[in-house]
Parts: C-alpha cells; sequence; structure tokens
C-alpha cells in the first residue's frame, strides 16, 4: 500500500500508456504526421512556428535502436509525452489537495493549544488515500477524452505540448504554495517555473494561454512591490535567454540547408516571421461570425469529450469556488483565455488548441469527485461502493472515446501516398496541394524511407512562400531552372508583401500564376507531369490556373497527367488497396471520394477510346471499395454486364 501511495502517478501513468498503445497508429495518419516523423527523423525544419523542442526531442529518441519501423517509434513517443502528462497531471491534483489552504481567499490559522491547524482547514477533511483516489480518477477522467487521448495516437506537438503544460502548471502551483526565498536563490521556484515556461514556448506558442492566470497567482503570492518587480524581471530573464538557446536551432540547422527547412529561417527577419506564425495570422481573429462558429462548435464537442463526466465537472466547478477560491480563479481565468483565444483562429482542424480548456475542466474535476463523495457519504453509501461508482466515470470515457481515437488499424495514408507514388513513371513531377493526405506523408515516405525520392512533388500553395524555391531545388536539383526569371520577378514582389508593406497583389497572382505554367512547359520535356484533381476541381474548371497554351490533362489513375496530343493514353490498372477504416473520418470519408471520382473519370477516358473491359475495371474497383461514389447511369451497365 505505501508503494501505490509513493508512486500512484507513476503507476496511473503507465497504466494509461499501456492503454495507448490498443490506440497507436502503425504508420502516418492525417494531415501533420508525415511532416512532423519526417522532420524529427531528418532533423529538419517543420511548419511555423518550428517546434525545435520537439523535433531535437524526436531526432534523439528516433536515435535508440528499437525493433520498430521510424514512424511507429515516433508514435511511440507521442503515446510516452501524452501518458506522463497524464502522471504529471495526477501528481499536480495531489499537490493541490494537500495545500488547500495556500488557495483559500482567508488565510486558515493554527489553534494555540496545539500548533495544529484548525478543523475548518479543507485539506484536513479528506485523507490521503482520499486525496489520491480523486487525484488519479480526475487524471485518468482527462487521459480518455477525446482530444487528449488523440494526442497519443501519432506524431504531434501536442503531445509533448501537453507533457510541457502540465509541467508548467505543477511549477506555477508549487511556486505559489511554497514560501518566497531569496529571489537569487536557486530554491526560488518561480525561477524555475520560468525555466519552463521558456520549454513550452520552445514547443507551442498557445503556452501563452496560461499567462493571465499565472499573472493573477504570482502577484496574489508576491504581491505589487519593488521586491516582485525584481523577481519577475529575473524570471523574464531567464526565460528569454532559454528561449533563445533553444530556437537558436532554427538558424542553425537552416544554414546546413536541411531535406526540410520550412521559412528557411536564417536572419532575423525569417527567423522573427517563422516563429510568429506569419503565414497563419490571416486566420486569427479574423471574423466574428467565424468566432461563433467555433464557439458553437466548443460547445456542442464537449459531451463527446467529456460525456456525462461534464456532470463532474460543474460540480466541481462550484466546490473549488468554495474550497480553493484562489485557485478557482486562476483555472477560470485559463479556461476562457483558452476558449477565446481559440475559438478565433479560424481553422478546420481547431480540436487541439482546446486542450488547455479540458485540463482546466479535469482539474474541477477533482474538486467535483470529492463532492460526490461526499454527498453519497452522506446518504451512507458503502464506500467501496461510492469508489465504484467514481471509477465509473473514467471508465465511461474509455467505452465512448476508444471507437472514436482508434488509430491502430489506419495504414490508409500511407497505402494511398505509396500507390500514387508508385502509379508515376521514374523522375516525375507531381503538382498537388493535398496536404491532408498526401504530401505531408510523401515527406515521411521519401525522405526517411527513401520510397521514390526522385520523383518531385510540389505543393502548388507553398509557390506562394520566398523559402519554398530553395527547399524545390535542394531536393530536385534543375526542377526550377526554367522559371529562374519568374522566380526571380515574384521574390521581389513578394518582400513587401512577407514584411507588412504595400504590395502589388495583381502582380503577384499574376507571376504566381506564370511560375506554374511555366514550371509544367519547362519540364514537359524532361519528366512526365501531373496534376492533383483539387487543383482540376478548384483552379482550372474555374479559370483560375491555365495550363500552357497547347496542354491538356488527362485522368491517370490518382492524378492527371499532362500531354500535348490526343492519342490515347494508357494509365496503370487499379490494383492498389487503400484499407480505410471501419470507422471513416472526415478525412478519410473526402480522401475516398477523391480516389472513386477519379477512378470514374478515368472509367470514362476509356470508353471514349473505345475501351469497355479496361473502363469496366476501374468501375468494378469503384463499386466494391468506393461505394459512396455515384457512377453515371450510362456507366452503369458496364458493371451489370
Amino acid at each position: 500500500m505505501n508503494f501505490l501511495k509513493k508512486y500512484f502517478a507513476l503507476i496511473t501513468s503507465l497504466t494509461v500508456f499501456i492503454v495507448y498503445l490498443f490506440t497507436l497508429a502503425p504508420s502516418i495518419i492525417q494531415i501533420d504526421s508525415g511532416e512532423l516523423a519526417a522532420v524529427q527523423a531528418t532533423l529538419g525544419i517543420a511548419h511555423p512556428t518550428g517546434y525545435p523542442l520537439f523535433t531535437m526531442l524526436g531526432y534523439l529518441f528516433s536515435l535508440i535502436p528499437l525493433p520498430f519501423t521510424k514512424i511507429y517509434q515516433l508514435n511511440l513517443l507521442a503515446a510516452l509525452y501524452t501518458s506522463a502528462s497524464v502522471g504529471l497531471f495526477t501528481f499536480t491534483a495531489k499537490l493541490l489537495l494537500d495545500n488547500l489552504n495556500a488557495f483559500n481567499i482567508v488565510k486558515l490559522q493554527k489553534s494555540k493549544k496545539k500548533n495544529k491547524l484548525n478543523p475548518k482547514d479543507e485539506s484536513s477533511e479528506l485523507n490521503e488515500n482520499k486525496k489520491i483516489i480523486f487525484s488519479v480518477i480526475a487524471g485518468l477522467i482527462l487521459a480518455f477524452s477525446k482530444t487528449f487521448w488523440f494526442q497519443s495516437t501519432s506524431v504531434e506537438v501536442y503531445s509533448l505540448h501537453l507533457l510541457l503544460i502540465s509541467l508548467i502548471i505543477f511549477l506555477l502551483l508549487k511556486a505559489f504554495v511554497k514560501n518566497s526565498v531569496n529571489t537569487f536563490s536557486i530554491r526560488n521556484y518561480w525561477i524555475v517555473f520560468a525555466l519552463g515556461l521558456a520549454l513550452g514556448f520552445s514547443n507551442h506558442m498557445t503556452t501563452l494561454l496560461i499567462l493571465p492566470g499565472t499573472a493573477y497567482l504570482f502577484f496574489n503570492k508576491e504581491n505589487f512591490s519593488s521586491q516582485s518587480f525584481k523577481k519577475l524581471a529575473l524570471m523574464i530573464f531567464v526565460f528569454l535567454v532559454s528561449l533563445v538557446i533553444i530556437y537558436s536551432y532554427l538558424p542553425i540547422r537552416a544554414s546546413q540547408n536541411p531535406h526540410l527547412n520550412w521559412g528557411n529561417p536564417i536572419d532575423i527577419e525569417r527567423i522573427l516571421r517563422h516563429i510568429s506564425g506569419f503565414q497563419y495570422q490571416v486566420w486569427l481573429f479574423s471574423s466574428t461570425e467565424a468566432a461563433k462558429k467555433q464557439l458553437e462548435y466548443f460547445i456542442s464537442n464537449l459531451p463527446s469529450e467529456f460525456f456525462f463526466t461534464l456532470i463532474i465537472a460543474v460540480i466541481g466547478l462550484i466546490n473549488t469556488f468554495i474550497k480553493a477560491r484562489k485557485f478557482f480563479i486562476f483555472n477560470l481565468i485559463t479556461f476562457i483565455s483558452t476558449v477565446i483565444y481559440s475559438i478565433n483562429y479560424d481553422i478546420s482542424d481547431i480540436d487541439s488548441y482546446f486542450l488547455l480548456a479540458y485540463i482546466s475542466l479535469a482539474f474541477f474535476n477533482i474538486f467535483g469527485l470529492a463532492k460526490v463523495f461526499q454527498m453519497l457519504k452522506a446518504n451512507k453509501v458503502n464506500q467501496m461502493a461510492i469508489m465504484l461508482v467514481l471509477l465509473l466515470f473514467p471508465f465511461s470515457q474509455i467505452v465512448k472515446s476508444f471507437p472514436e481515437v482508434n488509430q491502430s488499424k489506419t495504414v490508409v495514408y500511407e497505402n494511398y501516398t505509396k500507390s500514387l507514388l508508385s502509379s508515376v513513371p521514374e523522375n516525375a513531377m507531381i503538382l498537388s496541394y493535398q496536404w491532408d493526405y498526401f504530401i505531408s506523408a510523401s515527406y515521411y515516405f521519401q525522405f526517411v524511407e527513401k520510397f521514390r525520392p526522385e520523383i518531385a512533388i510540389v505543393d502548388k500553395e507553398l509557390l506562394r512562400r520566398s523559402w519554398y524555391f530553395t527547399q524545390l531545388e535542394r531536393n530536385y536539383p534543375g526542377l526550377l531552372s526554367g522559371v529562374q526569371t519568374e522566380i526571380n520577378l515574384f521574390l521581389d514582389a513578394l518582400k513587401p508583401f512577407e514584411r507588412k508593406e504595400n504590395y502589388n497583389a495583381a502582380l503577384l497572382e499574376n507571376l504566381y500564376r506564370r511560375i506554374i505554367a511555366n514550371l509544367i512547359s519547362t519540364n514537359y520535356d524532361k519528366r512526365e507531369v501531373y496534376i492533383g484533381s483539387e487543383i482540376f476541381d478548384n483552379e482550372i474548371q474555374r479559370g483560375e490556373i491555365n495550363l500552357p497554351e497547347g496542354y491538356k490533362l488527362v485522368p491517370h489513375l490518382f492524378l492527371f497527367k499532362v500531354v500535348k496530343a490526343d492519342d490515347y493514353v494508357d494509365a496503370p490498372l487499379p490494383n492498389f488497396k487503400l484499407n480505410f477504416s471501419e470507422r471513416m473520418d472526415k478525412y478519410q470519408t473526402a480522401l475516398n471520394s477523391i480516389v472513386g471520382l477519379m477512378l470514374v473519370r478515368r472509367a470514362y477516358y476509356e470508353m471514349q477510346f473505345n475501351k469497355p473491359e479496361r473502363a469496366r475495371l476501374y468501375l468494378k474497383k469503384v463499386a466494391e471499395e468506393f461505394p459512396n461514389t455515384q457512377i453515371p447511369q450510362q456507366l452503369q451497365s458496364l458493371i451489370l454486364n
């Protein structure tokens, strides 16, 4: 029993880790997974804000000789980060329950006779066992909430973010409950907290959401005095020095021209642009309509995150106000700050930005569990029965969240990327912007597994960024040789835009389209050129992008092939297997639609050249594996025969 009491947080973390292994992805998944895995494995530079700490730790972990694929090993690291954050949360919860007196508005007085805390001391109402049990159960509720759990399934910066934000909260509460020491003492917990804060900022800038609540606790503890401002100045100094040291990775590594060199942050201008997330700022605080949409999503999504444990959080909200008023204020400030910031970020994959709000709810759960225990005990319910009832809350989380977060059989993005790359000949060029399903994944398979590395993959949207041309030339020498004049003109016109100065939007757009057209024409005789279906559907058909004069598109297998002649163009038969998950999320559903439509287009093309047998093979594939894709009536007879 003493062992359990001493190592309850570690045991909780290990238990959670074992459960997480059952939902761990065997390969890359959607969105940034492939890019981030490639960045870690090759020691590259990721998309803004660069994530230097995440990259360096991942690279070191990837060097450990484990009997796994590199991607599985890095996914395993995400599970380790996330489960460790649960253990740290649990430990912090116990620290909070041990020091309730420090968070009361009115300080509790000690008895003059026995020098003991007054019976009104709230922490004395809970014995050691109860504190541990409530902390562990609250940790398990958080661990198995949907978005939190999902961070453990694959490579993502948010897994490390969860660990670091949990560490920051622990250090903050530790600094708050401990007595003040000399400002320059190594025992000054505020200085240690400043170091932890720097680690958080070196991984993800949303660490800033903890600052409003931090300011409240700091000045509540230290007051507004010259001594407190000296301490604050030292904290800022430690924070900035630590941050600069870690972020120095970006220019150092960029100067070595790695495969993935997002932003090419080799000078102060590019460094600041990269770590500030300049290219994403257009979606931040964009409109009240966007904020309303994201707020509605947050509220409607809460039940799927916490199921009926939301009831415990509501009870805990009230009980925290009563038992630990200062912590209630800190936690509420943190929750509100997170929600306000996140709803004003107009992106589709917004869930991870609410993680700190979910952690705040988990802290309220601690007090909710204590109150429910007290209420059931008052009704003379057996104590063992009460504990079983409380354990039902995290168990319900597991039952509800498991099928939604389970990535253990997700191989569709690997299969799609490899099948697509295998469908084109050696040294082909692919122009696309299917980041979520293909381009991000291709970074991992090309640069880490060395699968078809000679195929030049060009992200159409990144052609709008000055740094991207350096990366393309480094990875595919000679690809840009025929468009260097247009690129130089474009880069000159782009400078004022990237510096937030007045710029000529029409000129930029014209040069951008010229680069795309000339990239196709100047490479056509050197390599086969392919274009993603999304470009055809969203830009070419609308006239926003035009092919060079005399060129046309032919539906190939997954892509359109650029050709000049009207002759029949052969394509691979649909002998691939993508293996979509039984429960397809919005990304797999979209990918299923993209591939199914391309197969129908290819069948149409075969019929134009009077090749019904080949057309039938494509349509049969659609009917068997892409049932949600509508087959036009004029082609349906081919499957029936």
